[in-house]
């Protein structure tokens, strides 16, 4: 069998939450170009959905913080493709807040959002992913946060934080017929990117990066059709790091730093 054979989606149904635009879209496009047939939500329909193959995602207006939405999101799906293959709960975020002021409300929205949300809709997905033959595939999108937590994303950490372990949690209760994953993501470069990471889009801090750049929307996306993939039949309950390595920890670009300012006034000396 042909490599391509594996990445072939011909036939399958996909969610992507929080789809139309960023990751999620580009998740959607590679699973269309892969051949599948997808079906993207957001608060808001996009001016141009995610279109490749000659197919267009379908869009539903969702918001999947409400159970009974997300399970109509998964309803709607079947009821357009016959049956789901693949969820990837993407839909996300927070904004930084100050963890000593922040309010009750929106710690709760980012909670929501992050963890009960994935939670809600992978819940409808298991449902219809059971009593199909070949079962089903789900990856949630976390953050590198939950593994190392940044100054002004308490909530948010704690929220994808529990994602991971939510992961591993279904992973175990839903095997075999349903395969749970997790994608920890890092700095990723995207139209929001800018007024965190600068007008540069993020090139001033690839160097803290040990891949010497921030990854791309389709970094992740590649992750995905591999982990939900005929490459990946017996990975389930994974956390796979699409971080290009992680950070280079401060204190060794400080020592770096202080090294280099070392050599520059060190006077010359006579042997």
């Amino acid at each position: 069998m042909g490599i391509g054979n594996f990445i072939d989606f011909t036939g399958r149904a996909v969610i992507v939450t929080g789809g139309t635009k960023g990751i999620g879209a580009a998740i959607a496009t590679m699973f269309l170009a892969a051949g599948a047939e997808v079906m993207v939500c957001g608060r808001n329909e996009p001016s141009a959905p995610p279109e490749a193959g000659g197919r267009t995602a379908h869009f539903r207006s969702v918001d999947v913080r409400d159970p009974a939405a997300a399970a109509g999101l998964v309803d709607a799906a079947v009821e357009r493709f016959g049956r789901l293959d693949v969820l990837v709960n993407n839909a996300g975020g927070s904004p930084d807040a100050d963890a000593a002021t922040v309010s009750p409300r929106f710690v709760e929205k980012v909670v929501a959002l992050n963890l009960l949300a994935p939670f809600y809709v992978a819940q409808a997905a298991n449902r219809i992913m059971q009593a199909q033959q070949d079962g089903g595939s789900v990856v949630n999108i976390g953050s590198v946060s939950a593994h190392t937590p940044q100054p002004g994303t308490a909530a948010y950490t704690a929220a994808k934080a529990g994602l991971l372990a939510l992961t591993r949690a279904l992973a175990l209760e839903w095997a075999p017929k349903v395969r749970v994953n997790h994608i920890t993501t890092g700095l990723i470069r995207t139209e929001s990117a800018v007024p965190v990471y600068g007008d540069d889009g993020g090139a001033a801090v690839a160097g803290v990066i040990p891949m010497g750049r921030m990854a791309v929307p389709d970094d992740v996306a590649h992750a995905c059709l591999y982990l939900t993939g005929d490459l990946a039949p017996y990975i389930n309950g994974a956390d796979l790091a699409v971080h290009g390595g992680g950070e280079v920890p401060a204190r060794f670009l400080v020592a770096k730093d202080g090294r280099r300012r070392d050599a520059h006034h060190e006077p010359f000396s006579s042997s």
